[in-house]
């Protein structure tokens, strides 16, 4: 696609998830809304940090709701427009849901980015929901000072498959689906040093969709799921862990990377998000003994459009990572395991 050559991370702040509040932000303001809800239908709403709104529609059929846009992350217009779409329906995917439309959320600084861009972006969000086989039913746009764009996003669900992120269960295998490593990749490509091939490999896993999760969900072994996005792992992970009321643990040497993650932290390359992470929930995290700084920046690391956690019974966890893998996410793999105890993430190494 034809389009002016202006670096769009340039004109903006923060990119991608990394966008995201801090937990421990979004504690603060939502903490006196996470009550019983007086609408019985609402099955879903804020009291976990779910990845989406579920409404009970009648026994068999629920609505699921939800919202997500953030600045950009790479400065290819079609890219950005993709990732952020595709980030937007995993939240449905999650959920063990189908999506069914999107509204496109955009806001934009007219003065410094040409139409041609916007019209690209939102041609980029069009094709993953095209992928995704839902239509792009209408939007809002407003002129800002950085660009946003993102999606609302509409999908259903039957009942008996809704997956939430507060059901797992003690003795659970945790699986993840996706490589971690994407916002050490969006910060050597501000900085200038992500090679073409690492940002080939970045743009084939932030636009490749959840809906793995749709089939998961039809699967009762597989208690609790959530995607991994802008809190990094251990943040995705603590929520599922305090909204099971057990413990988590993380093998960090079973976790699943894009392939040049580690050699760029070890260079100093890391997100201003991955410290904001651990302080807001560094104090219910348990580390080993002298591990690194790389390797916590890591698992703090904001992920966007980042793969599904999914929490399920150990005796199924391999034949469930091999159905992962067939259905085209090469990378999933198995990575921990709930118990019982206070609600809390351990981190497990071998070396």
């Amino acid at each position: 696609m034809n389009v002016p050559k202006i670096r769009l991370t340039s004109l903006a702040h923060g990119g991608g998830c990394g966008c995201k509040l801090a937990p421990s932000v979004l504690q603060q303001l939502l903490g006196a809304e996470a009550k019983a809800t007086p609408y019985p239908q609402l099955l879903v709403g804020v009291e976990t940090g779910d990845d989406a709104a579920v409404w009970r529609l009648d026994d068999e059929t629920c609505i699921v709701a939800t919202t997500d846009f953030f600045m950009p992350v790479v400065d290819d217009p079609h890219d950005f427009g993709r990732i952020a779409a595709t980030n937007a329906i995993s939240d449905v995917y999650a959920m063990g849901g189908q999506p069914i439309m999107a509204l496109a959320i955009l806001g934009i600084p007219l003065d410094k980015v040409p139409l041609d861009i916007v019209r690209a972006i939102l041609a980029g969000g069009a094709s993953a929901c095209e992928a995704a086989g839902i239509p792009v039913a209408g939007g809002h746009s407003i002129d800002t000072p950085e660009p946003i764009y993102g999606l609302a996003v509409i999908g259903t669900c039957r009942r008996a498959n809704l997956r939430r992120n507060a059901d797992a269960k003690p003795g659970d295998a945790l699986i993840l689906t996706k490589p971690l490593g994407v916002g050490v990749y969006s910060a050597a490509l501000k900085k200038g040093v992500l090679t073409g091939d690492c940002y080939a490999e970045m743009i084939a896993s932030t636009t490749l969709l959840n809906r793995v999760g749709t089939t998961l969900a039809e699967n009762a072994a597989v208690h609790a799921m959530t995607d991994v996005t802008g809190f990094g792992l251990l943040g995705h992970a603590l929520e599922m862990a305090r909204g099971s009321g057990l413990s988590v643990v993380i093998g960090a040497d079973d976790l699943p990377l894009l392939r040049e993650a580690v050699p760029l932290l070890r260079q100093g390359v890391v997100t201003g998000a991955s410290g904001r992470n651990w302080a807001s929930y560094g104090a219910s995290v348990t580390l080993p003994a002298e591990f690194p700084d790389w390797r916590r920046n890591l698992l703090t690391d904001p992920q966007t459009s980042g793969g599904l956690l999914v929490a399920c019974a150990a005796e199924h966890a391999d034949a469930i990572v091999q159905m992962i893998v067939a259905a085209g996410y090469p990378a999933a793999r198995r990575i921990g395991r709930t118990e019982a105890g206070a609600p809390c993430v351990r981190v497990e190494a071998r070396a």
